[in-house]
């Protein structure tokens, strides 16, 4: 076999043995070259080190099963992790964010199997997804809050009822009719989850003039002060739209964030923008607002 060719098996074994006990020398002996070499051709074939791709591997197959709501210390021992902490640690540092707010947001297809030459090139329905970046002013939105969480993908379900319910049942009319709005982008923003229990609140809200009174029937939550990746969802149809906000939430988490300098920001809150792009019939347009940081070296 050529080099290529051999690292085509090394990364084929290394998928097919993702729970075992992988080390360089063993790869390195299945390859047939001394641990050194191996290491450097590794290098040149993947751009990696051979135990990088290995963790890196390890945590793609640990986000997809994240959605089937195993608790996150079971995922760090059947991934080779000592500790969660461990883990976490990992996990943030390759996909920008906590498993926890992974698991809010994003789900992960089984990781296909690799094939040489790779590319660092992702696109969503062949449009590149870059983002812009805004630093922005803490905001108060007031509107309707949802409780819930990600155990067992309950969210998934759960957050799209909500928005249903909000757009038949009167309350978005209530809403908009309200002499506090500010004005009528609407915010489906998420807050971040508890880590004892996992819940979290999402909102759907507007922003409120300045020093407006606003009703008990509402609750107000803050958006906090931070800088933010915004991303734009692929013009889409009414019957499109949803997948393509969820196709533009995946393709943060399991692409943007890994291959980006940053990685998401704590205690902050994300959201969606829904403003007049959102209104038409075609060409859709949902903006996406990630609050960030540079990842820390």
């Amino acid at each position: 076999m050529n080099t290529m060719e051999i690292l085509q098996d090394i990364l084929d074994y290394v998928d097919e043995h993702i729970t075992d006990a992988i080390s360089l020398d063993l790869l390195a002996a299945r390859a047939g070259f001394s641990p050194w070499h191996f290491g450097r051709v590794f290098q040149w074939g993947t751009g990696y080190s051979v135990m990088a791709y290995v963790r890196n591997r390890r945590l793609a197959f640990a986000a997809y099963e994240l959605a089937s709501g195993q608790r996150i210390l079971d995922l760090s021992l059947k991934y080779g992790f000592e500790t969660q902490s461990g883990f976490s640690k990992a996990f943030r540092r390759y996909f920008g964010c906590s498993p926890g707010t992974y698991r809010l947001h994003a789900h992960g297809a089984w990781p296909q199997p690799p094939n040489l030459p790779c590319t660092n090139t992702y696109s969503i329905g062949g449009i590149i997804m870059e983002p812009k970046f805004v630093t922005l002013p803490a905001v108060k939105i007031a509107g309707y809050v949802l409780k819930t969480t990600a155990t067992d993908g309950e969210n998934s379900q759960a957050i799209p009822q909500f928005w249903k319910d909000y757009m038949t049942d009167g309350r978005m009319k209530k809403l908009h009719a309200e002499s506090f709005v500010k004005k009528h982008d609407e915010y489906g923003a998420c807050f971040p989850e508890d880590p004892q229990t996992g819940a979290f609140e999402y909102v759907i809200g507007v922003e409120p003039l300045k020093e407006a009174t606003i009703p008990d029937s509402y609750q107000v939550r803050e958006l906090p002060s931070a800088t933010y990746a915004v991303f734009s969802t692929p013009p889409s149809n009414a019957a499109n739209f949803v997948s393509a906000i969820q196709g533009t939430w995946n393709y943060i988490f399991n692409e943007w964030f890994p291959r980006s300098e940053y990685e998401y920001a704590p205690n902050s809150a994300d959201f969606e923008l829904y403003d007049d792009t959102c209104m038409t019939d075609n060409d859709k347009v949902c903006a996406i607002y990630i609050p960030v940081v540079k990842k820390q070296n």
